[in-house]
């Protein structure tokens, strides 16, 4: 597979974004109930297409990274936060995941952030694994913080400097 191109979202994404977070949907990442129809729309007052980093390959959507900050306090504008990543099935694998994750990194030291945090299952070990390859380690975990699918499932923070 040839590696993707990576750039900015653009309100054309809208619908394959939404579409994409349909289809993923996982229990090893999401602690919000399935989407269910009618569908609420990708994008949000909080969270537009300049919030979203967008990986094709042959022109296709086949994944995205979210940035966003973690609080809204000026006191905290040095740190940005991962709040969403997502990779196509039949895309795992292949490198979508690390190149999202450089380029949201890349973009974050562009906007002048020193910090980039992110929150993650403890349950989900390939995205715990792509995380600490790329630097960042746990700095906190909340214990069985969320109950999915009839087991509890810690909730771990980890972070890094830029």
């Amino acid at each position: 597979m040839p590696a993707p191109l990576i750039r900015t979202a653009t309100l054309d994404d809208e619908d394959e974004l939404g579409r994409l977070d349909r289809v993923t949907w996982s229990t090893l990442h999401a602690v919000a109930p399935r989407p269910q129809p009618p569908y609420e729309p990708f994008y949000s007052e909080r969270f537009g297409p300049r919030d979203h980093l967008v990986a094709e390959i042959g022109g296709r959507v086949v994944g995205y990274i979210r940035l966003g900050f973690p609080t809204p306090l000026a006191c905290n504008a040095h740190v940005r936060q991962i709040q969403g990543l997502v990779v196509a099935d039949e895309a795992r694998g292949t490198g979508v995941g690390r190149a999202l994750l450089r380029a949201v990194q890349d973009e974050a030291r562009r906007q002048g952030a020193r910090r980039i945090t992110l929150r993650v299952l403890g349950h989900n070990a390939p995205a715990r694994g792509l995380y600490e390859s790329e630097g960042f380690v746990v700095e906190g975990v909340l214990p069985e913080e969320f109950l999915l699918d009839g087991r509890y499932v810690d909730d771990v923070f980890m972070g890094r400097s830029l």
